[in-house]
């Protein structure tokens, strides 16, 4: 059963470029195969729409942190914009994740504290 329009989650500001540049930590994809594989991988819990991941796309690309070139689609009369991360989005990346993993440890000691004594 799909969830409801209720029931999705909703990306904290800066996070989906930080998902964008892990998924192409695994290797270059166009637009619809990175948003495919984070609705996949989060099992349908984060949706990727086109209009806020194009802007990423591009804004990461402006900073330098992902490349792109246009290659044909095996078998069709098109061609696919394919996004691959640099050496700058690798460290972009561990930044990110690095900041990440405190922001979720600090949320984690609020929502969790350990008992007192």
């Amino acid at each position: 059963m799909p969830p409801r329009a209720t029931d999705k989650l909703e990306l904290l500001q800066g996070t989906l470029d930080m998902l964008i540049l892990k998924t192409l930590l695994f290797g270059p994809a166009h637009g619809h195969g990175i948003a495919t594989s984070i609705r996949q991988t989060t099992s349908d819990a984060l949706v990727v729409e086109h209009g806020s991941l194009y802007p990423a796309l591009h804004r990461l690309q402006r900073d330098g942190f992902i490349a792109s070139r246009w290659e044909k689609v095996p078998d069709k009369n098109r061609e696919l914009k394919c996004y691959r991360l640099t050496a700058a989005g690798r460290r972009q990346l561990s930044r990110q994740q690095s900041k990440w993993d405190d922001l979720v440890r600090a949320i984690g000691s609020v929502m969790n504290p350990l008992p007192e004594g």
